[in-house]
């Protein structure tokens, strides 16, 4: 019996495993702030209301998806559902992290990089950007803001739609990892965004005469765990350099299309007070780190599955400048 399940874990997708390790310590960490809010008198938090649900449906999407995986790997449809499925495991994850960080790491960072803002560029740039408010221009940057994810998700269809196994299975791949990357820096240096943590520093309600836009653009941020302890780095600009970057090294016309969309959205996450500046540059970082090393994991793996005597049937991830 043993010997089947090490068989069977050793068959698996690098970011099928890398899911299996980060949902455990996930589970447990929802779980402990539940239990806190339950039994604590005068303590709740709206944020975390639903965790253990959450965590029971990805539990049975997860055991459905892995018996699949395992018992009936050919059918069709599980073909593109295996493709996608660690995506969005990824996100099951990070929804897991609502109010919950404070209960792994409670030294929080963000006055120290307020400070960091502060020294390069001799303000706050959250507080400068004050002057440059317009309805229409909150209306815009909420907009870029809340459909980042679709630029990602568009690049990565239209791949798959043309065939483009390896290029399609590179950018999902670096994805995640990236997350997973932002997860980890979320738990090492927790850091509320400046709207929160700076809020006394404000003169100017920037949603003042904005529409149903910016309206529904905040009130998406303020279920998210962004709006706890996720402000370092930003993964709006992590994600957003990478699609933009994925996109010029395969589809150079849909890296035009996406490019206002991207430059705005990484401008909103200023002028919304949703991160600091060494956010976006530490976005930058972790983009180009997991881009550069994503490749070798996904190698490493593979040489390994490779001596067990394991076949495996997902295409290698291209290596940084390797064409297809």
């Amino acid at each position: 019996m043993l010997k089947t399940w090490t068989r069977r874990i050793q068959s698996l997708r690098i970011e099928e495993i890398i899911f299996l390790v980060f949902l455990i310590p996930s589970i447990l960490i929802t779980i402990r702030a539940n239990w806190y809010f339950y039994t604590t008198v005068g303590e709740d938090s709206k944020k975390i209301e639903g965790g253990i649900a959450r965590i029971i449906v990805t539990i049975i999407l997860m055991l459905i998806f892995y018996w699949f995986l395992w018992y009936r790997p050919d059918k069709r449809a599980f073909k593109f559902i295996r493709e996608v499925a660690p995506f969005i495991f990824a996100i099951a994850v990070y929804t897991n992290l609502h109010d919950t960080i404070h209960f792994v790491n409670p030294h929080d960072v963000h006055f120290q990089l307020n400070a960091i803002d502060e020294w390069m560029f001799g303000v706050s740039p959250t507080v400068w950007a004050e002057q440059f408010y317009s309805p229409w221009l909150t209306d815009w940057l909420s907009f870029a803001y809340m459909n980042y994810f679709w630029i990602t998700v568009i690049l990565v269809l239209y791949m798959y739609y043309k065939g483009e196994k390896r290029e399609f299975r590179t950018v999902m791949l670096t994805m995640m990892l990236c997350y997973y990357g932002g997860y980890m820096l979320y738990i090492l240096l927790p850091a509320a965004p400046p709207r929160l943590a700076l809020a006394d520093l404000y003169t100017i309600n920037i949603f003042k005469g904005t529409s149903l836009i910016s309206d529904s653009a905040r009130a998406v941020v303020n279920i998210s765990s962004a709006s706890a302890r996720g402000a370092f780095p930003s993964l709006h600009c992590t994600i957003t350099f990478l699609t933009l970057g994925m996109a010029w090294r395969f589809h150079k016309g849909l890296f035009w299309i996406f490019l206002p969309i991207g430059v705005s959205l990484i401008i909103a996450t200023v002028y919304l007070r949703h991160h600091y500046i060494v956010d976006i540059y530490a976005g930058l970082f972790l983009c180009a780190a997991v881009w550069y090393i994503t490749p070798h994991i996904d190698r490493k793996w593979r040489t390994y599955q490779d001596k067990k005597g394991i076949v495996t049937h997902s295409p290698p991830v291209l290596s940084v400048g390797e064409k297809a």
